[in-house]
């Protein structure tokens, strides 16, 4: 990727290979100190249990850069208490906090050049990724594993940008079971997920909306991201449910309502008829950041929200300007949610 060619406001959320990526392995009941490496393929025995029977997790996470030229990281340690949820869910060695955290930082600081420049709508997406990589053929855990950080310059999630997108409310597929793994960041939960996509873009939407798979009657969450929903009482309220990966931008998303704007906020399960009385709708999440939904298709009614689905809405655009003006640090950060990456 040749860095005097980038148009930085012009990028994608899509693979662009950087230089340097972090692998580490665990092996006889330890980890290994790990190391950065130029290498971005990764060679694993063909009957690795990431392969045959999906034990695997990953995280994502951003870096961007301040009006003073720092790089920011947004919450990082969140990240890796749920990747160490995601590992004990699928019996992997966790990866200690301190180890990702400095496995995320040093991979950042040796691509610092990939960090796109403040101001530009973009930001460098960060994937940290555990598999399970050992000998094995029948279902147990893997003997070995491999934890490696990756980073990619990339721009907005949906193509839109800060824009409406349409979303369509699919109930002949589930995202998750009830007591399944809903709940950590596991690759089946998306891949469960590409053929409804798949057929929705087809049909012109941008994502696909789940509801719950015991009833078919609540709001879980949309293929890659959470829901937020602003009521015509202005309450903002986000889907409740064992299955729902708990998003970090969600959980921000949800103190900033309550103590920054004095929303009323509630998490709880929304049944989908309460669709007929919500004025603001909007997909959150690291990658989407905060993305308005102008509208929802439901059972051959297309639901339409602000302004006949046309543009944001208003406690959607102040929410979306206060997140990310404060993971850049143009606000105060009084929470001590922002950590910097010291360049040498």
């Amino acid at each position: 990727m040749d860095l005097q060619n980038i148009d930085w406001a012009g990028l994608d959320f899509s693979y662009k290979k950087t230089p340097y990526r972090y692998k580490a392995c665990w092996k006889d009941g330890e980890w290994q100190e790990g190391s950065l490496v130029t290498d971005n393929h990764i060679a694993i025995p063909e009957s690795a249990p990431a392969l045959h029977y999906g034990q695997q997790c990953f995280e994502g996470l951003k870096a961007k850069r301040s009006k003073s030229g720092e790089i920011l990281l947004f919450r990082p340690e969140e990240n890796a208490k749920r990747l160490q949820n995601s590992a004990e869910r699928l019996a992997m060695p966790k990866v200690p906090q301190d180890k990702f955290l400095k496995a995320v930082k040093s991979t950042v600081r040796a691509n610092s050049e990939y960090v796109p420049p403040y101001g530009q709508g973009a930001s460098m997406y960060i994937r940290p990724l555990l598999i399970g990589v050992g000998d094995n053929l029948g279902l147990k855990p893997a003997r070995e594993y491999l934890f490696t950080v990756f980073v990619v310059p990339v721009g907005p999630y949906f193509k839109e940008g800060f824009k409406p997108v349409s979303m369509k409310i699919d109930t002949r597929f589930d995202r998750s079971a009830p007591r399944g793994m809903g709940d950590v960041k596991v690759g089946g939960n998306y891949a469960a997920g590409l053929l409804p996509q798949k057929e929705a873009k087809e049909e012109g939407y941008n994502e696909v909306i789940y509801l719950d798979s015991t009833e078919h009657q609540y709001f879980e969450e949309a293929g890659g991201a959470n829901l937020i929903f602003i009521f015509e009482d202005s309450t903002l309220a986000t889907p409740k449910s064992k299955a729902i990966l708990p998003s970090i931008t969600r959980r921000s998303i949800m103190e900033i309502a309550q103590s920054d704007f004095d929303l009323d906020v509630e998490h709880r399960e929304i049944h989908v008829d309460e669709i007929e009385n919500i004025k603001e709708a909007g997909a959150c999440g690291t990658a989407a950041v905060i993305t308005p939904i102008g509208m929802i298709h439901y059972q051959g009614t297309d639901y339409k929200f602000y302004k006949e689905g046309q543009e944001p809405g208003p406690i959607t655009t102040e929410l979306y300007n206060h997140l990310t003006k404060l993971q850049v640090g143009d606000i105060e950060d009084s929470r001590n949610w922002l950590e910097k990456i010291e360049i040498d």
